[in-house]
Order: structure tokens, then sequence, then C-alpha cells
């Protein structure tokens, strides 16, 4: 339905089964610098604090980590804030650490792979509500952010009504086609 890039494939989930969707909300990361990005002021927390502003319940919190994808964008602790304030969960484009934390929180989360070692000394938070690019696709604050075991899609926020309705139409015409299937191979059974 769209003539750019929405699709992200090869993700790892701690809390696989569980089904993200909701409106996205982003945190960008930059290469750290002490000088140019002091550590006391480009925070996780206040910049989630800057991303929530507008609301938290539902959201999904993008992690954008410009090219970083090796790299840990937070663990549980970080985590704790997005089950905290009911957020729907996290897509993140570089690792995430502590999986067995964030499998106890109520939320569903997708990243590129599981990391024990902090990211603070590589990336930085820098900055919150602006569009990112995750793994090749553009995600404005306001769109819409699906994932699953199969990979997440990015849905401009004006399409996402007829991009589900267009969803659930190929899921009819599908599982249609599956019961013929399954009615065909009765018949011959039976004969």
């Amino acid at each position: 339905m769209h003539r750019h890039r929405c699709h992200i494939n090869d993700l790892v989930s701690p809390t696989p089964g569980r089904v993200l969707l909701g409106p996205a909300i982003t945190i960008s990361y930059l290469p750290s610098c002490k000088e140019a990005l002091p550590p006391e002021q480009y925070t996780f927390s206040r910049l989630f604090r800057e991303a929530i502003r507008q609301g938290a319940q539902g959201r999904v919190l993008v992690l954008a980590s410009n090219g970083h994808t090796d790299v840990s964008l937070g663990g549980g602790s970080k985590l704790s804030l997005v089950a905290a304030h009911g957020l729907a969960g996290v897509l993140a484009d570089g690792r995430l650490r502590d999986f067995v934390d964030i499998t106890t929180y109520d939320f569903a989360a997708y990243c590129l792979g599981q990391t024990t070692k902090w990211g603070g000394d590589v990336v930085t938070p820098f900055e919150a509500n602006r569009p990112v690019v995750v793994s090749g696709v553009t995600v404005r604050p306001g769109d819409y952010v699906f994932a699953d075991a199969s990979g997440a899609v990015v849905v401009p926020a004006a399409q996402v009504v007829s991009v589900f309705e267009e969803a659930n139409r190929v899921a009819q015409v599908e599982a249609a086609y599956v019961e013929g299937v399954r009615q065909e191979g009765s018949a011959d059974r039976s004969r």
C-alpha cells in the first residue's frame, strides 16, 4: 500500500508471542561525547519524560540507534519506566539488556538482539519525539507501530485505518482459501 519502505525484519524479542501495537513516540541516540552531550543533561529518564509529555498509555517507544545497532539502547532499569507509564512497548534498532527482567513487565519489546554490555560509553540519548530512522524505516511520532514474531511495520497515522482494513481483508481471503483446501482434503479422504 506504500511506495516507501515500512517493514522491519529480523527482530528479536524477550517477549515472544506478545504483539506490539500503538502510536510511536521516539528517542534518538547519538555517539557519546562528554563535551557535546553532557551525561548529566542527556539522560534516558529526562528524554523519556519529554517523549511522553503528550501521553504515554498505549504508546510505543521507538529507540533509534543512528547506526549503532550492536549497542545496548536500554535494559531492565531504564525500561521499567515503560512499564510504569503503561506504554504498549518498545521497538529498538539496537540491542536491549536484561531480557529476563523485561519479560516480567507488561509490555512487548522487539529489538535487533540481546547484550549484556551497557551502551552508555558508545551512545547517548539525544532528543525525543522527532522523526527517526529505524532499520531503514522512517518513524514519525504518531505513526503506528505493529510488531510480532514475523517482524514490524510502521504505518503513517493518517493511513492506519485503511491499512488495517486491507490487512483484515487479506486475512479473510487467506482463511477462506485454507478452509477450501481443508474441505477438498476431507472430500478426497471420504472417497
